[in-house]
C-alpha cells in the first residue's frame, strides 16, 4: 500500500521551496540600491581619484566614467546614472552642453558641476542647463561623497564662495531683458502662499532641513512643496526655479 502525505505535506514543501528560491536570488537580503555616479572630467588621474573615493561609501556606485562632453552624454544614455559628476572645461563638447543633452537623455540624473572656473557667467549658465550643484575643484575630496547624497536627496548645492555671486546674478534678472518681458507677457505659474515662502528661503540658500525649522514644518512637507514648485516651473532644480521665480518677479532681491 502506497503511504499517503501527511496533511499539509504539499503546501509545506513549496512554502520551504518558495524560501530557498527566495534566498537564492541576486537582490535577497541587499539594502538600498546604492546611489549611481558618472563622473566627466577629462583629467584622468582626477577622475580616479574620484572614483576611489566614492568606491570607499557603501551606498555609491561608480557606473561610468567620460573624459569629454560627448562621451559623458552618450555614458549617461546607457548608465542612467542617479548623479554625474561634471567639469565645464571639456573637449568635443563643454560642461554646459553635455549637462542641456544630459537632462534629454537622462532626464531624473542630478547634475553637479565640479569645477575650477569660478566665473560667474559659468554658474549662471550651468544653472540655466539645468545643473543641481555647483562646486569648485578645492573641495576637499572626503566631502564629494556627501554631496553627491546631498544632491540625490533633492538639494541644491554650491559652493560657499559661489553663493553671494550667483545671489547677486538673480537679483540683476528682474533688470535683463525687461523690455522683451514687456513686450512678450508670460503668464507667471501660480504658486500657493507656502510655496512662495519656501521658495524665498531656497533663494536664501537654505536646505530642506532648516527651511522645515525656519516654517515649523516638517522636513518631508518642505521637500512635497519643493517638488510642487518644480513641477509647476516645469525646471529640475533648487536653482533654477529661483532663477525663473526672480525673472517673473515672483520674488524680489532687496
Amino acid at each position: 500500500m502506497r503511504a499517503s502525505a501527511p496533511e499539509g505535506g504539499n503546501e509545506l514543501s513549496a512554502s520551504g521551496d518558495a524560501a530557498v528560491a527566495a534566498a537564492q536570488r541576486p537582490d535577497a537580503g541587499r539594502g538600498p540600491e546604492p546611489i549611481r555616479v558618472l563622473i566627466a572630467d577629462d583629467h584622468a588621474l582626477f577622475r580616479r581619484g574620484l572614483e576611489m573615493v566614492l568606491e570607499e561609501e557603501d551606498d555609491i556606485e561608480v557606473v561610468g566614467q567620460a573624459s569629454d562632453g560627448a562621451e559623458a552624454v552618450a555614458e549617461a544614455g546607457e548608465a542612467l546614472p542617479d548623479v554625474v559628476l561634471m567639469d565645464i572645461r571639456m573637449p568635443k563638447s563643454s560642461g554646459i552642453e553635455a549637462c542641456r543633452a544630459t537632462k534629454e537623455v537622462a532626464p531624473s540624473a542630478k547634475i553637479v558641476m565640479l569645477t575650477i572656473s569660478d566665473e560667474e557667467e559659468d554658474l549662471f549658465e550651468a544653472i540655466r542647463a539645468g545643473a543641481s550643484g555647483y562646486l569648485l575643484k578645492d573641495i576637499p575630496l572626503d566631502e564629494v561623497a556627501e554631496a553627491v547624497r546631498a544632491v540625490h536627496g533633492g538639494q541644491s548645492l554650491i559652493n560657499p564662495s559661489m553663493a553671494g555671486k550667483l545671489l547677486s546674478e538673480f537679483a540683476t534678472l528682474a533688470n535683463r531683458d525687461s523690455a522683451e518681458d514687456r513686450a512678450v507677457p508670460v503668464a507667471a505659474p501660480k504658486l500657493t502662499d507656502r510655496e512662495m515662502e519656501v521658495l524665498k528661503l531656497v533663494a536664501r540658500g537654505m536646505n530642506n532641513r532648516d527651511i522645515a525649522k525656519e516654517l515649523f514644518i516638517s522636513e518631508n512637507t518642505v521637500k512635497n512643496h519643493v517638488r510642487n514648485i518644480l513641477e509647476k516651473l516645469q525646471i529640475h532644480s533648487r536653482m533654477e526655479a529661483v532663477m525663473i521665480a526672480v525673472r517673473q518677479k515672483l520674488i524680489e532681491f532687496s
